[in-house]
């Protein structure tokens, strides 16, 4: 079997403009819906659920090469950063190790 090349990304976000739950959603689905469709990696928002100006993204990158890899992670801290409505607070990146 050769090398697996994965890390799992994740991502704290502020919405400062957020009153309600619904407006967050309103600005964290697109950001999750991006990601799958652009990038096609796995994305869950994965903590602070029940806060009105705090999410947490976390993204799942699988690819044949190392070098991809870090392309991949770097276009997807990218798209984050430029996200309408929302500022990237942490980036936290986990390797996986064969």
């Amino acid at each position: 079997m050769g090398d697996v090349h994965a890390a799992a990304v994740s991502f704290d976000l502020h919405v400062p403009a957020s009153r309600s739950l619904k407006e967050k959603r309103a600005v964290v689905r697109p950001i999750v819906e991006g990601l799958r469709h652009r990038f096609r990696v796995s994305v869950a928002e994965v903590d602070h659920h029940d806060q009105w100006q705090r999410a947490r993204i976390a993204v799942a990158v699988v690819a044949e090469s190392n070098r991809r890899l870090e392309e991949v992670l770097a276009a997807v801290e990218r798209f984050v950063a430029s996200a309408r409505d929302a500022e990237l607070l942490d980036v936290e990146t986990t390797y996986l190790e064969t």
